[in-house]
This record gives C-alpha cells, structure tokens and sequence, in this order.
C-alpha cells in the first residue's frame, strides 16, 4: 500500500509509482527566487526555449539579498525583473514581500496533493500542507520553466509520531530540534518523513512550517504533515486551485519509524557547527552571546513574533539584535499588535521581510569568533560569517537569551 509521497507521485506522473521508481513528473507549482532564478534563467536562456511552460505556476520572489546589497546583485535582480515581464509571470514579489518560503504559502500555491519544487532546498516548507514540496538545483529547475516537468526518483517514507503535550515555553522549533538530533543530519537521506501523533496535530499551521522547513536539515527529501482542518481552514479563501488531500494507507511501508514524547521536552539547543549537535537548553545556558537573531522561513512567522514579544516587553537586550518578520503581511500584523513598538523599545533592530543575514549575505553577517543565537535552520561554519558560532533555537529562548547577553532557559525568566 502506499505513503502520501507514493501517491502525489502517482497522480504527477500519470502511473503508478512506488519508493524507488524513476518517474518524469508534472509539477504543480515551481519558484526560484533571487539567487537561483539568476542560474536558472541562465541554463533557460541556453536552452533556447523561448516561452516557460505556464506563466502562471512560475513564482519569482525577491528575499535573500533584498534590497540589493551591491551593484552586482543590483544588475542581477534587474535582468531577472525583465525576464519576468518579457515571460508574463505575474506571480512575482519584489523586495520587501517576504522570503520564498512564507509568501508561497500566503499566497495559496503550497496545497495538499500538488507536487512543489522550489530552486531552494527548503522548499520542503510545503510540506507542511500535505504537499509534496522540495528543492532542486538551477539547472533542474531551467528544466521545469522549460517543460514544467522534472525526472525524480520516488523516496521511501519514514514515519515520525510526536505523543504528548509540550510545556511553558516549548514550541515546534523545540519539537523539530529534538527529532533532528534523533534522527541525524544523514538519517533521512533522500526519505520523505511523514510526521504524526497528537503532539504534531496540535501544531498550528506556523509551527508545522516550521517543522516541514527544517526536514532538509536530516537530509530528507519532503517533510509532509498529513492535512486536516487546520490546513483547510488556513487556505479557504487563499488556494489559487482547487485541490484534492491524499493520506498514506493504514499499511504503507515505512523504511524507519521514530517516536517522539513531548510531555518533558524541554527547550532545545542546535550547537555549532551540525543541526543534529542538540542538547537541552540547560545544558548550554551560560553561553555568552554577541547576536540574537529572530526570523527566517523557519521562524519569522506571527506566532513567533509574538513568542519573542511576551518576552521582551518591559526589557532591554544586552546584545545586538535583529528581527525580521518573515513577511510583509507578517509584518503588518506585527505592527498592528503593537509587536514593533516592543522590539524597538527593547533595543532590537528591526530589518526589511527577507531571509537577513541568514545565509550571510547582509544585513547581520557576524565576525570572526562573535556567538549568535539565531531561530534559523542551519549552523554550518561560514553559514552568517566567516569564523562565526551560530547557536539555534526558539524565538522565546533566543528573546529571553538577547535580555540577558548570554544562552538562557525561557522557562527561568
């Protein structure tokens, strides 16, 4: 019988299709963004193919070095711009709409069922909404705009269950810390996870973003939570199509099963330079710090917001620190919560919707040997800065750590 990933692969390539079947797939939706779009419409334009497939599944969001950081990037982003108008691609956001991953989703493209590639590797985002999302390279993804199909191997399926209910101040970035440091950075190469239990179907959609984004950080393929009225309810109104929800089959085959209790998680810590390098909270506290971070597609969401808000208000923190809210839209919310007149009052920095200094490129890069504690997804050496020690965790322990200069358990404070 079959997983979701079976399934939404059966239906893109018109046949049936098992794990480890080669198939050519039709894509639903396909999104480059401001650094990859520039390869693939490089590898396009050598393709001499005059027309993309589908103006209309094609999505151009401008987010990692947005504004532009140089004249360079400035060029790049200019050529892009044209391309898109010169293509009829309508579905494009410029600077300041918000990073990739968070307007996909805002604006109704990430569904259950479809098959979504994104030229970034956390376009496992999507899976979120029972999607098949992932990411390929520019290349591949010159291919798609070319022909809106892509060949794939289908993965096999690992299945998660987080039971339990997560404490004060735990949250999903907790949970998907603690999954990622059981199951490895390698544990799910090439797999596709399906994540169940009580634990999970608790989740908002925000912090099952979050729990989807980082599925690339073991390796996997697509990180996909099984669709319910929590994900309806978040796209009525929003879904650019109609769609049709697929659950994997009360016997499909599962390569690997975790099972995860929340009930005594405590807040978790990503140390450098590895994601799977997890520890408590409690266990690092004490850990002097020179930056805190809030954002990104893996926790620049209202929610989060809002978590790092409860703990600022009516404090100052004793380090620099940056937030930067995932969207546009976010933003706005955030604004009319009252949420920037509390990060501002407490000393934060506040920068325009975008990944930041996330993957180094601006706005927050880090010097040799500074520690900053950030709600990102990766920690590798040279990830925000050459020689920098990036620490991961929750918008509440990276708040309450920028209050107190140094890695500090939210539940103490």
């Amino acid at each position: 019988m079959s997983t979701i990933s079976e399934k939404i692969f059966s239906r893109a390539a018109g046949k049936e299709a098992k794990a480890n079947d080669f198939v050519i797939a039709d894509i639903d939706y396909a999104m480059a963004h401001d650094g990859t779009s520039i390869l693939a419409v490089r590898s396009f334009r050598q393709m001499e193919v005059e027309k993309v497939w589908d103006p209309s599944r094609i999505v151009i969001p401008f987010d990692h070095l947005a504004p532009a950081n140089s004249d360079t990037t400035a060029g790049l982003q200019k050529d892009i711009r044209g391309w898109v108008r010169q293509q009829g691609i309508n579905n494009f956001y410029d600077i300041g709409n918000g990073i990739c991953h968070q307007v996909l989703p805002e604006k109704g493209f990430a569904m259950p069922g479809k098959l979504i590639v994104g030229a970034d590797s956390h376009s496992c985002t999507y899976g979120a909404f029972g999607a098949f999302g992932t990411g390929v390279g520019a290349t591949d993804m010159a291919e798609i705009f070319a022909s809106g199909k892509l060949w794939f191997r289908v993965p096999e399926s690992i299945r998660v269950t987080a039971e339990g209910k997560m404490g004060e101040r735990v949250y999903a970035k907790d949970l998907t810390l603690k999954i990622i440091g059981e199951v490895t950075a390698s544990g799910a190469t090439y797999k596709a996870v399906e994540f169940y239990g009580n634990a999970i179907e608790d989740l908002s959609m925000a912090g099952r973003m979050t729990l989807s984004n980082m599925a690339i950080e073991m390796g996997a393929k697509a990180g996909i939570v099984p669709p319910d009225s929590t994900t309806f309810e978040y796209l009525k109104d929003r879904a650019v199509s109609d769609y049709e929800p697929v659950y994997s089959d009360e016997d499909a085959d599962y390569v690997a099963e975790y099972h995860i209790d929340v009930n005594s998680l405590e807040p978790q810590v990503a140390c450098p330079h590895e994601v799977d390098n997890v520890c408590g909270v409690s266990e690092i506290a004490g850990k002097k710090l020179d930056q805190a971070f809030i954002g990104t597609c893996t926790n620049g969401r209202l929610e989060d917001l809002e978590a790092a808000a409860e703990v600022l208000e009516g404090n100052e923190v004793a380090v620099r620190t940056i937030i930067i809210p995932a969207s546009r839209q976010i933003m706005k919310e955030a604004a009319r919560k009252g949420l920037i007149e509390i990060f501002l009052d407490a000393g934060a920095t506040m920068g325009t919707p975008g990944c930041g200094p996330c993957l180094g490129g601006h706005m927050g890069v880090i010097g040799e040997g500074e520690v900053c504690i950030s709600t990102a997804n990766r920690n590798f050496r040279g990830r925000m800065g050459t020689g920098g020690y990036i620490y991961l965790a929750s918008p509440a322990t990276v708040a309450v750590s920028a209050i107190k200069g140094e890695i500090t358990d939210p539940r103490n404070v």
